[in-house]
């Protein structure tokens, strides 16, 4: 859970309102016609900020409810957390 790691929180509310801007600059850019090379790497840098908050949640995840659901006596929920994080993964690595 974010709410019992607040640093955690505190990086991942920068780095989305950082997308934000960077994205809210990509769109002036190309309603201005700029260079596409000057676009792309603005695009480049707001994929790599969400790319970095999302391995940042799933370690979080991990190490919070991983732990929880893995060391469960029922082996249903362990069992639902590793489906759950497949999902995570497979949408999260997809291209």
């Amino acid at each position: 859970m974010i709410h019992s790691n607040p640093d955690l929180r505190k990086k991942l509310l920068l780095a989305i309102k950082k997308s934000q801007g960077t994205l809210e600059n990509v769109t002036k850019m190309i309603e201005q016609n700029e260079a596409c090379g000057d676009i792309g790497q603005q695009l480049s840098s707001a994929i790599g900020l969400l790319r970095t908050a999302s391995i940042d949640l799933m370690k979080n995840h991990l190490i919070c409810c991983g732990t929880n659901a893995l060391s469960h006596k029922n082996p249903k929920k362990s069992h639902e957390f590793v489906e759950e994080f497949a999902r995570i993964w497979d949408v999260s690595t997809r291209k």
